[in-house]
């Protein structure tokens, strides 16, 4: 993947420096938006798939949350409906280009619009339709469902591949076998929900919310809400299955009201076996692949090998957020937590700072805020969920609170 572009008066440390602190923000930041920490239509899966009270025995939370924990599906298929509504404003998909754009992936810095770690960052709007399969932890594949076209990422052993139908276009990277491939986002009602049980501490209330249907299976309902003022964290509902523990349906509200920022549920489940072949793939003759360290040289192939491509593993790619935040300071804890770098830049980022700056530069100006306070004057950034204050001599303050939260934790000088 391209670097980010730099000043050309900026050593280059201290560039390097930059580029990996914004890497690490906004892998925060996108994760965040799309957990609501980033994958049921909010119009669409109520009326399909929640129906009915269904009598299940007495359960405790703690009990469900140990349910979640010891759930052990390990083969499923079914059709996943996500709706993402951050409150941003309609761009006509140019959302989505910007966040591609700055997590360095797609085909303006020379990559491939097959990597997932563009590509799936569509989910962070609009409302989308995914078909997912697994089979144990050496094969998983998970399909994003467009007009007339298709991106799947399938894992079947060692070999990850992204294919991109619209565009013909191929990633092939690696992971260890045994494990389940990282996605850059979480994209099912179980990796939200892990997700956001990593914020289950002192600061949160956890209760049992009654029992509801999805996609025909009886499931109990956990109730998420954190305790502390100030996160635009409303409240967290998971529909969990009765038998397996496995979270069916994800609903995230904020707490300014209104439709949930972000909804994601099955509407359609099996845990039969899925078919060996639903994992295979196979570059299509004359695609273009793109291997994991080498997107500047893409290759065209007239017909695969029969060993296929060699990829390079780029490791643990999951991680944690502390491990994201690595180098960056974060103040708060729980649900109010603030992470904070300096961006080493002047405000808003400018042509020089970012890819396709000039867009992103003049989409942020177009819907900030000016603030001030003892930190001396700043641009808040708002969602539904994430904001981020950039103060004018380049701090930046950014999680899921509010905007008054964020200009105390900059007046507080650290």
């Amino acid at each position: 993947m391209a670097p980010y572009a730099s000043d050309d008066s900026t050593p280059a440390g201290k560039a390097d420096d930059l580029r990996v602190g914004r890497r690490k923000a906004v892998r925060y930041i996108v994760p965040v938006t799309v957990i609501g920490v980033a994958a049921a239509t909010i119009g669409l899966v109520p009326a399909l798939a929640d129906s009915g009270d269904p009598d299940l025995p007495k359960i405790t939370a703690q009990q469900l949350i140990e349910k979640i924990a010891a759930s052990d599906v390990q083969q499923l298929s079914g059709t996943v409906k996500i709706t993402t509504d951050l409150g941003l404003p309609d761009l006509g998909g140019l959302e989505s280009g910007l966040l591609s754009g700055v997590t360095g992936g797609g085909e303006g810095d020379g990559g491939s619009s097959a990597d997932p770690s563009a590509k799936l960052t569509e989910l962070a709007s609009g409302t989308h339709t995914l078909r997912v399969a697994a089979d144990g932890p050496d094969k998983q594949k998970l399909s994003l469902l467009e007009n007339a076209a298709e991106y799947s990422l399938i894992h079947n052993g060692k070999d990850v591949w992204g294919y991109d139908s619209a565009s013909n276009e191929v990633y092939h990277s690696t992971a260890p076998e045994g494990e389940k491939a990282a996605e850059p986002v979480p994209t099912t009602p179980k990796d939200l929900t892990d997700e956001a049980l990593k914020a289950v501490d002192d600061t949160t209330s956890v209760t049992v919310d009654g029992t509801v249907q999805v996609a025909g299976r009886d499931a109990y309902k956990l109730l998420v809400k954190p305790k502390q003022s100030g996160s635009t964290v409303g409240a967290i509902s998971v529909a969990v299955d009765a038998k397996t523990g496995l979270p069916l349906k994800f609903t995230l509200t904020p707490t300014s009201g209104g439709a949930a920022v972000v909804d994601a549920g099955f509407t359609q489940v099996s845990f039969t076996k899925p078919a060996a072949s639903t994992f295979d793939f196979t570059p299509p003759k004359g695609a273009k692949v793109t291997e994991e360290d080498s997107a500047d040289a893409p290759t065209e192939v007239p017909a695969p090998s029969k060993d296929g491509f060699k990829g390079h593993g780029k490791g643990d790619l999951e991680g944690d957020i502390a491990n994201d935040f690595a180098g960056l300071d974060v103040l708060g804890e729980g649900w109010t937590t603030i992470a904070t770098f300096d961006s080493g830049g002047e405000g808003v980022p400018s042509s020089g700072d970012l890819p396709d700056a000039g867009g992103l530069g003049g989409f942020l100006g177009s819907f900030g805020d000016k603030v001030d306070g003892k930190f001396g004057s700043g641009t808040v950034f708002s969602t539904r969920l994430v904001n981020a204050l950039v103060t004018d001599d380049g701090k930046v303050y950014v999680g899921a609170v509010t905007k008054d939260a964020l200009v105390k934790a900059a007046n507080s000088g650290k």
